[in-house]
């Protein structure tokens, strides 16, 4: 009967465990989303340029943005490691779109249409693209590779958790530096 209680007690824990795992939600196209608004006391102007400066920062992880007098949108890239034991490899890259739009006293951002393309190794050793079609994350792959999907997917929510927090934190602290002209040296020889 004791055994019975304990099997019973670790299966409900571990139950428990996994309903604790974080995911991506879903947005009103069917497409995975990290999606979040905070509320500030920065003026709009002021998010913007923080914004932009962060991205300019980034150059790895942004390739192409676009900007507006309230919104930036950017195109990103971030790469998948795959641990075994010690060693870790890239298993691949994740092309997304992250959105930031402000207004006074608060803003928002989001991560969506995130793609995945698989990395293999070429005979050079160099971790490469397989491909340059990319897989939607939404997509459920069969039933031999779902737990690698799995791992894939929470992996790139763990990503994506980290570059929001970066970025909540540039915006919360940074403050943009006007860029200093270099003064000219004066030159008695040309005139």
């Amino acid at each position: 009967m004791m055994k019975y209680n304990l099997i019973l007690f670790f299966a409900s824990l571990s139950l428990c465990a996994f309903a604790q795992q974080k995911q991506f939600t879903l947005d009103e196209r069917g497409k995975y989303v990290y999606y979040e608004v905070i509320d500030t006391k920065t003026s709009k102007d002021s998010l913007v340029l923080r914004a932009e400066n962060f991205i300019k920062l980034n150059k790895k992880s942004f390739i192409k943005s676009t900007l507006t007098d309230s919104s930036i949108t950017s195109d990103g890239k971030m790469i998948v490691d795959k641990t075994i034991l010690v060693a870790s490899h890239p298993s691949g890259e994740v092309n997304y779109i992250f959105n930031f739009e402000a207004r006074n006293g608060k803003y928002r951002y989001w991560i969506t249409d995130l793609e995945y393309i698989p990395y293999n190794r070429d005979r050079y050793g160099n971790y490469v693209a397989t491909t340059t079609i990319a897989t939607p994350l939404e997509k459920t792959p069969g039933k031999l590779s779902a737990g690698a999907w799995k791992d894939i997917v929470e992996s790139v929510y763990t990503k994506s958790e980290k570059l929001g927090e970066n970025f909540k934190k540039a915006l919360s602290t940074s403050q943009v530096k006007t860029q200093t002209k270099k003064t000219e040296s004066i030159s008695t020889r040309k005139w």
